[in-house]
């Protein structure tokens, strides 16, 4: 009598369901995320920053796609959490009361790592970035500095870093006798730019980063002096979220150390900016 197949059968089911099991395991293994996020993101399967997205090269839309230094390096930084990065387009004069009032976890919006700003939130540094002026090509004004700026109108973004450096220069400048600066502010970087390039001011204020790429991309535009008040730039966080703040410490440490900072920073000509002895 021949030998049933049966046994067989059941045989080769049992090791192709382990040898299923095994490669569950084995991707599940793979698949961990590099460093485990806190609960909530892990539930959610994505940690989602507020971004002023009007303020290239760091963030702004090509299309209806957020791209920019920072959208990369919070995709990085989710990648290595093993979620995906959502980013909500947020006015930066209003972005750390959205932070607070959760509407995000965090912020990714080249923000300044400020003393001030310490008082309301975390900081997690991840470049350090000078300040520029930038100025009609030609330089009719003929600005060289802060100081020359007297008498004359600059636009900047309302609510940022450059804004308060602004006001403190034009204070001084007025303390001595000089005249003071006329500070326009404008709720888009992009349209303080633009009041350059139509004449509606005298000159411009912002990252130095965001200058670089504004004259890149314009012929029209020029640098003015040198970078000043160069100022570490991190990922903000509410004070209560200290394990955020250690995973994205590490993480950025991480982009660091595999040459991926560095790459992404290389793709939006920032390399200058990266930060030393990571």
């Amino acid at each position: 009598m021949p030998r049933s197949p049966l046994p067989f059968a059941i045989v080769l089911i049992a090791a192709l369901l382990g040898a299923s099991a095994t490669g569950s395991a084995h991707a599940a293994r793979r698949a961990a995320p590099a460093i485990k996020p806190p609960a909530n993101i892990a539930k959610a399967h994505k940690i989602v920053f507020c971004s002023d997205v009007t303020y290239p090269p760091e963030e702004f839309y090509r299309g209806s796609t957020p791209v920019g230094s920072d959208i990369d390096i919070g995709s990085a930084v989710a990648r290595l959490m093993g979620v995906k990065a959502e980013f909500a387009n947020t006015g930066f004069d209003g972005i750390i009361p959205a932070l607070l009032s959760r509407k995000c976890d965090a912020i990714i919006s080249g923000m300044n790592d400020t003393p001030t700003r310490r008082k309301q939130v975390l900081f997690v540094d991840y470049l350090r970035v000078g300040q520029s002026l930038m100025v009609q090509k030609g330089n009719p004004k003929h600005v060289k500095g802060l100081a020359s700026l007297s008498g004359l109108t600059v636009s900047v973004e309302v609510g940022t870093t450059n804004a308060g450096f602004l006001q403190t220069a034009s204070k001084r400048l007025a303390a001595v006798g000089k005249k003071a600066i006329t500070i326009v502010t404008f709720p888009k970087d992009t349209d303080a730019a633009n009041a350059l390039k139509t004449g509606k001011v005298d000159a411009y204020f912002g990252d130095s980063p965001v200058v670089a790429y504004y004259i890149k991309t314009d012929p029209s535009f020029a640098f003015a002096g040198q970078p000043i008040n160069p100022i570490p730039v991190g990922i903000a966080l509410r004070k209560d979220e200290g394990a955020l703040a250690a995973d994205l410490r590490r993480a950025i440490r991480t982009t660091y150390k595999n040459g991926t900072m560095h790459r992404i920073l290389g793709r939006w000509n920032m390399v200058a900016f990266a930060m030393r002895r990571r």
